[in-house]
């Protein structure tokens, strides 16, 4: 059995029209590809076998950026004969490989690449873009068996699957901006943020950036921030139980994003102790892998689809815009000002001995309100800034809980490490972010 991973190289740059065709370097975005491509080039273990690359600048600049990360392939060369426009060529240098080798990676060009692929698959995708993954099984012992209609598609990717930054380029009108909520743009924001849920669902099945993640996360939570009033204002039952779905929705990503953010502060909490950072990572890592494939089971069921579909079918049937239609500005108002100085009061009520807790429901709803002020034009830049670095405040001293407790299971389990050192950084760090909390008080709004 061989496995052949084709690449085409990161987007390139036409600015010089001196050079050749063969010295034209990556352009910034090409660039800006590379970190994505890598990490989606080692999750596929597409760097565990040997790589081969055009001799072009834009092949060597993509190859140089797929071995950033920690890999080792077998073995990295440059092929002159992979500087090619006829897939023949590449199948002919194919054939001629050493059979001992059983993954090949090749960074080349299209058409050549499509072409080939189109040759050996018999449903080969209709193009290629830069920094796209094709990954192929061929069943045969010896590549010069290799031949047309032989392979199988195992994958195929392109940037916007495994970026988000390159999918919210290709997807802008995906995600509502801005603006001022009343009962005539309410279905309509609330119609963008389900059709961005459904967007963003491979990339977070995929789980090769964790930006997908994120965004989702907060595609959910500004649907409920808009929902919710209206539900409270209304005590509409159907919306009340479309709203709960959406917590399950939310409450379901919770383990894996804490753990992405866990991995992503690791190094800086354990600068000091490069053993304990590795076995911690590593730990860390394998808890996410786990969550991962958890969390994309689940979005692949039948029964989360009906889910959306039915959120999507209620926002967009004639009772919901009914109801939407009786609601006024003044009522969405009156529902901020509730929220508010309920805010207010359980702030001026938090005691230094306060559980964590307290201060967890507080940064929950913290975050209802601000995603709610975003669609109120009231309210001025300068307190929407405030509130951010507010939630930013309340949102450190979540992590930090969660850290925390993140560490002590994995002391649990590696009773030979030493981490008294790192649980008291983290409980010392949290104390200060709760001193911090506390002498905040209320929102002067």
């Amino acid at each position: 059995m061989k496995r052949l991973f084709l690449i085409r190289h990161a987007k390139s740059s036409w600015n010089d029209d001196n050079l050749c065709d063969q010295e034209r370097p990556l352009n910034d975005r090409g660039q800006s590809q590379l970190a994505p491509l890598a990490r989606a080039l080692r999750c596929l273990g597409a760097l565990s076998g040997a790589v081969y690359a055009s001799p072009a600048v834009r092949a060597q600049q993509t190859l140089a950026g797929a071995l950033s990360v920690d890999a080792q392939p077998a073995q990295v060369c440059t092929e002159d004969e992979l500087y090619t426009f006829d897939f023949k060529r590449l199948l002919r240098w194919l054939q001629n490989l050493d059979s001992d080798q059983n993954r090949i990676t090749l960074i080349g060009h299209n058409p050549a690449l499509l072409e080939l692929a189109a040759f050996l698959v018999p449903q080969a995708p209709f193009e290629l873009p830069t920094a796209s993954i094709l990954e192929i099984r061929l069943p045969v012992r010896h590549w010069k068996k290799v031949d047309k209609n032989k392979g199988v598609l195992e994958t195929f990717l392109t940037p916007r699957d495994f970026s988000y930054n390159e999918f919210r380029r290709k997807n802008r009108k995906a995600s509502p901006g801005a603006t001022e909520l009343d009962q005539n743009t309410l279905p309509e924001v609330l119609q963008q943020l389900t059709n961005q849920l459904e967007l963003l669902t491979p990339g977070v099945i995929l789980g090769l950036d964790d930006e997908f993640l994120h965004q989702y996360r907060i595609a959910l939570r500004r649907s409920r921030a808009i929902a919710e009033p209206l539900a409270e204002i209304t005590g509409d039952r159907q919306l009340q139980e479309h709203i709960r779905e959406l917590k399950r929705h939310a409450r379901a990503t919770s383990a894996l994003r804490d753990l992405h953010v866990f991995l992503q502060d690791i190094p800086e909490l354990c600068h000091d102790n490069p053993q304990l950072c590795t076995t911690l990572t590593d730990w860390a890592r394998l808890r996410a892998s786990k969550a991962q494939r958890k969390l994309a089971k689940r979005l692949g069921q039948k029964r989360y689809q009906q889910s959306l579909s039915r959120w999507q079918d209620y926002i967009e049937s004639k009772s919901f815009h009914k109801l939407a239609a009786n609601l006024r500005k003044k009522d969405i108002q009156a529902a901020t000002n509730r929220r508010l100085k309920q805010f207010n009061r359980k702030t001026a009520e938090l005691l230094h001995t306060a559980p964590d807790e307290a201060l967890h429901q507080l940064r929950k709803n913290l975050k209802r309100i601000r995603y709610l002020l975003e669609l109120d034009a009231r309210y001025s830049k300068p307190f929407r800034k405030e509130l951010r670095q507010r939630q930013d405040l309340y949102g450190r001293f979540q992590d930090l809980h969660v850290q925390i407790e993140l560490t002590r299971r994995f002391l649990a389990d590696h009773p030979e490490c030493d981490g008294v050192s790192l649980t008291g950084k983290l409980e010392q760090e949290k104390a200060n972010t709760r001193r911090q909390v506390l002498a905040m008080g209320g929102l002067n709004v």
